[in-house]
């Protein structure tokens, strides 16, 4: 199990030398986190984005990300798979955490509700692997995305893809590279806790 930025570079550099292009299912929270992951990611993977993410309100912001995120996906000529949005199923999984701040528990089950979608759903397309753009956040905990990307591998029989991509400057990439594709950034992660803990 790759369990570090290291080896996960490592992983990559073979798997480039075999020629095997794997499909990969990558969750995105938004277009702006996207840009980096795929760039990093397209040489070695055939991508899929998938858009899951009931924790973001309004629904007016919502559908802004997704449809930013599809235009953005349009540059590499990836699909972009997407649910019906449900805020319900995010406030169920937080329920009793809603007053926890940034990086507590509350965001733990937020991770954990999405990456389960995106597991569910590599599983039942016939996806070699599942990962997501979360990690490249300085706001959100890589070792707990890879803890639960790990659990939900052994649990849907679906690997998990170890990221951290804010390693080498990813984050700060990102956003360089949001300015050049002039997309829309948000400034908060998504949920109305976020929105009024700004």
């Amino acid at each position: 199990m790759i369990d570090n930025y290291k080896e996960f570079k490592k992983f990559l550099e073979k798997l480039k030398e075999t020629n095997i292009r794997p499909k990969l299912l990558l969750h995105t929270c938004c277009a702006p986190c996207s840009t980096h992951t795929i760039l990093l990611l397209k040489e070695y993977f055939d991508i899929t984005i998938f858009y899951s993410n009931d924790n973001i309100y309004p629904k007016e912001e919502y559908d802004i990300r997704l449809n930013e995120q599809i235009n953005f996906a349009k540059n590499f000529n990836l699909n972009v798979l997407f649910e019906n949005y449900s805020h319900q199923d995010y406030l169920n999984a937080i329920k009793g955490k809603e007053l926890m701040g940034e990086k507590s528990e509350r965001c733990y089950d937020c991770y954990k509700l999405r990456l389960e979608k995106t597991a569910k759903q590599a599983k039942e397309s016939g996806f070699d692997y599942f990962t997501t753009s979360l990690s490249i956040s300085p706001y959100k905990i890589s070792r707990w995305i890879n803890e639960i990307g790990f659990n939900l591998e052994n649990q849907y029989n679906v690997k998990f893809l170890f990221s951290d991509f804010k390693k080498e400057e990813g984050y700060k990439d990102s956003i360089k590279l949001s300015q050049q594709y002039e997309l829309y950034r948000q400034d908060y992660c998504g949920c109305e806790f976020s929105k009024m803990g700004k």
